[in-house]
């Protein structure tokens, strides 16, 4: 039995475990795509990928990634071959990148309001400073385009071009299991005489290590299997190299305002207001119908955070004359980053974006 042991194999089993437990940082490739900060407000940044010196057409229209809170953005550039901010550098995007930095107990108090009538407005006169052009396509995954269908909502801005959206629930109760958990767990909370909306926003700061968490649970089984697959695959270091990158992102993920989650809890998934066509931003009420970009929205089919049922609703409250739904394969996380989503979810939006960007 002893004979049949490669000294090779062994070696090479032994040098991945090392790295991968020992040594993860080696290990890491993402986040390696060169960009220049534009502006820096001390806790949200904006970067810059300017677009590549390729045959790609140029395109006029920055695109401008708006991503949701609580994540880093490391799934922006997550491994070399499959980097979301080089694809677009690469056919012909200036790719800008709004970076919401770490927020603290000290944000606590920031709400959804916060984001979508002051912060984003600055960055993106910021972009439009920097750039020269005043017409701008945001997309927004998850929570971030909700941000950038509130923001046109909120300031009826005519030079927001484009809008794509990826894995962004509108309708929550249509959501499957969770969606119906949440329009139970409503009407008792409403039984109780209990408003979400009035809790403190202190109260509902959530620190990074708990999105940590959550997000996983969300998805338990994938979780424990992807560690199941690492065992399997400890010789390979490309599969070793992967795991040490994805996992860089989910261990990783940053805290969450109280504010912005009482306020997102209460629009999307509690009160609903969003498949009713409006959010609530602070004491102003905007309507979905004032969203007249061209809008790309983008659902995953395996998605269990946000399905394609409460993300299609979009399509029917949205003022836009163009707009397309497009279903593509993965989850919350595979449909923006995964190793599909370059075979159809970027192409798509590309090809989408470039016919309406010049």
């Amino acid at each position: 039995m002893l004979n049949r042991i490669n000294p090779r194999r062994v070696k090479t089993l032994m040098s991945n475990a090392g790295d991968r437990v020992l040594r993860p940082r080696t290990l890491i490739t993402a986040g390696k795509t060169p960009f220049t900060e534009v502006l820096n407000n001390g806790l949200v940044r904006l970067r810059y990928y300017p677009r590549a010196n390729t045959s790609a057409t140029k395109h006029k229209t920055p695109l401008v990634i708006v991503p949701p809170l609580a994540i880093n953005m490391l799934i922006y550039d997550w491994f070399p071959e499959r980097s979301f901010v080089k694809y677009f550098q690469v056919r012909g995007f200036d790719v800008y990148l709004i970076d919401w930095g770490r927020p603290s107990r000290e944000h606590a108090r920031y709400t959804l309001a916060t984001y979508v009538t002051k912060l984003l407005p600055e960055f993106l006169q910021a972009v439009r400073d920097h750039s020269g052009q005043s017409s701008l396509s945001l997309h927004g995954w998850s929570m971030g385009g909700g941000f950038a269908l509130c923001y046109q909502a909120f300031r009826k801005d005519p030079d927001i071009r484009n809008i794509v959206t990826v894995g962004t629930a509108v309708d929550g109760h249509a959501n499957g299991q969770i969606g119906r958990q949440y329009a139970a767990l409503n009407r008792a909370l409403k039984a109780v005489g209990v408003n979400f909306r009035r809790i403190p926003a202190s109260t509902a700061y959530a620190p990074a290590w708990i999105n940590a968490i959550g997000f996983k649970l969300s998805d338990p089984v994938s979780s424990v299997q992807g560690y199941m697959d690492l065992v399997r695959n400890l010789d390979d270091r490309e599969f070793v190299i992967q795991h040490a990158n994805q996992s860089a992102f989910m261990d990783n993920l940053e805290a969450y305002p109280g504010g912005v989650i009482r306020d997102w809890m209460y629009s999307i998934w509690l009160e609903n207001e969003a498949a009713r066509g409006f959010f609530t931003l602070g004491h102003k009420t905007v309507y979905l119908k004032d969203v007249t970009a061209n809008l790309l929205a983008l659902a995953g089919t395996s998605d269990k955070l946000a399905n394609e049922h409460c993300c299609e609703p979009i399509m029917d409250l949205v003022g836009s004359r163009d707009k397309t739904f497009l279903r593509c394969p993965g989850g919350h996380t595979g449909i923006l980053s995964g190793s599909r989503a370059p075979d159809l979810a970027w192409p798509a939006t590309a090809e989408w974006l470039s016919q309406r960007s010049n």
